[in-house]
């Protein structure tokens, strides 16, 4: 997916956002535009069941036999041996919101898994939005949530920090299980934008707080703290992470490779030198955590006047390499909290970046231009012992 591409996409779900969260129900001309829009730039039917689910819309309301109607065409095209019967090491289970499969939510899904199995349990999630707040528990471990695409499949929830009783309860998906695996799916909490400073109306997107965990091909859509990474060591590949604010933090251990990493943050007029957003808050709290994000092969865009990074926690670890990064990238690059004292603890690195924002001429004099050998241990899975537990995408 291109740059310009990926803006329209972003721009677009803000609507979306604006639209279902703050319940402005525009005209059907409008509506129809913003379809239209989402079916064009996306080909993916995400961003405009959002906007008609929200405005009532609900495949559920309708009438009985139409739904069964569309019920039996849309399983007759099932392959009549799916899903497969399990075997030594493997269970699939089938989520589908027409009752094609055995389950129509994916939380009933993970509920059926047994406690501490040590099969792995491939939860098929067919296409749809799954308007539904998920939770993976400690006990259920070695579960993969696998979709059709990041644009056709997506759990959805509007939570935010009041709603909750807390910014860590308000993930969509929140997952506390060791080798949980997500492909081609996307993660989306829809609630309302916040601006700068608001008090309690960050709104997670997925929570992932278990060990070895990896995702492939995901998107996750939110705007303050969309995705928290928040301990344990995960592996992002291929991935397109949308926010505004602090919009990937957490005290994980994680390795991002090839991801988009796109900033919804309200553009910032011609000649205000206002910042308005931050991709990461590392929460490294000692010296003593092997924690830290490594950002490889990334590209960072769309719209706002954004840091790097902002130290959450006093020992904040994170390393851009060979990441792509346009102008919304302030000179100075990254942010202390406003905490000199932290400058001597935090650990902010780049090495061989390109593009406007990548300019270190002016950064902050706590950020480090890594040498090869500074930047090794951060450049590959190593970092995140992926030679024990991360296996090839299937």
């Amino acid at each position: 997916m291109s740059l310009k591409r990926a803006s329209l996409t972003f721009l677009s779900s803000l609507l979306v956002v604006s639209i279902a969260t703050q319940f402005i129900v525009p005209s059907q001309p409008c509506l129809k535009y913003l379809t239209d829009l989402s079916s064009i730039i996306t080909s993916s039917p995400i961003i405009s069941t959002v906007i008609k689910y929200y405005l009532g819309d609900h495949p559920h309301d309708h009438h009985h036999h139409h739904h069964k109607k569309a019920k039996d065409s849309i399983c007759d095209s099932f392959p009549p041996d799916f899903p497969p019967p399990d075997t030594n090491t493997t269970s699939i289970f089938c989520v589908d919101q027409s009752g094609c499969c055995n389950f129509t939510t994916v939380q009933s899904a993970v509920d059926a898994v047994g406690n501490f199995s040590q099969k792995r349990t491939i939860i098929w999630i067919n296409s749809g939005i799954y308007f539904e707040k998920v939770m993976v528990p400690r006990t259920k471990p070695n579960i993969t949530f696998q979709g059709q695409g990041l644009g056709s499949t997506a759990i959805v929830w509007n939570d935010t920090a009041n709603s909750s009783h807390g910014t860590f309860y308000s993930g969509s998906v929140q997952v506390f299980s060791n080798n949980f695996i997500a492909k081609n799916i996307s993660f989306m909490n829809v609630a309302p934008m916040p601006s700068p400073g608001d008090v309690g109306a960050q709104a997670v997107a997925i929570r992932i707080a278990g060990d070895q965990a990896a995702f492939w091909g995901c998107g996750f859509f939110g705007a303050q703290d969309t995705l928290h990474d928040d301990r344990g060591r995960h592996y992002f590949r291929d991935c397109f992470i949308q926010g505004s604010i602090d919009f990937i933090f957490g005290d994980g251990r994680s390795l991002y490779e090839n991801c988009q990493l796109i900033s919804i943050a309200s553009p910032v007029p011609v000649g205000q030198k206002s910042i308005d957003g931050a991709v990461t808050a590392h929460g490294r709290a000692s010296k003593d955590e092997n924690t830290g994000f490594s950002f490889v092969n990334c590209s960072i865009g769309g719209t706002g006047r954004i840091w790097l990074g902002r130290a959450w926690r006093p020992f904040s670890r994170v390393v851009f390499a060979y990441t792509t990064m346009t102008d919304i990238i302030t000179p100075e690059g990254w942010n202390d909290f406003n905490d000199v004292t932290r400058d001597q603890t935090i650990f902010y690195g780049e090495y061989m970046c390109s593009g406007a924002g990548a300019n270190m001429t002016l950064r902050a004099p706590y950020v480090q231009r890594l040498n090869d050998s500074q930047a090794s241990p951060f450049l590959n899975s190593s970092y995140i012992d992926g030679d024990q537990w991360l296996q090839p995408f299937l």
